[in-house]
């Protein structure tokens, strides 16, 4: 552990890392609302597949949640590991998680241009998080 490290509660930018990974989830139900009953639940990727418009742009905003996971909680643990100042982290981790859901909902939404933009945002606050603790 790094001495000067004085992280030893679960911090606002840990509690982040947590809605980040039910983000996907949100999204997956979102996908599924209202019209999985009766669907066979022994494949549900296949019933998502074969859905459309918003139902399937649901789906497609619950893959890319995923994916950025690994980012944000590789950039959260490696900020506290080198000690970043824990109110701009939790800020940043803060701004992560509401840039990711207007993403959602812009995704869902159809606005795929203002979806790009608030996309490349997160991602340069994932990178300012990462490199918080650069010195």
């Amino acid at each position: 552990m790094n001495p000067g490290m004085q992280t030893t509660h679960f911090t606002l930018a840990y509690w982040c890392v947590l809605v980040a990974a039910l983000l996907p989830m949100v999204c997956a139900m979102l996908a599924k609302r209202g019209a999985f009953r009766g669907a066979d639940n022994h494949d549900p990727r296949a019933w998502l597949a074969r859905q459309s418009g918003w139902r399937a742009r649901a789906n497609a905003a619950q893959g890319n949640s995923f994916e950025a996971l690994p980012f944000f909680i590789g950039a959260v643990i490696i900020a506290h590991q080198l000690g970043a100042p824990q109110a701009p982290l939790d800020g940043l981790a803060c701004a992560f998680i509401v840039l990711r859901a207007v993403y959602i909902a812009l995704y869902v939404g159809d606005r795929p241009t203002a979806r790009s933009t608030v996309w490349g945002l997160a991602f340069l606050v994932n990178i300012a998080i990462l490199l918080l603790g650069w010195r």
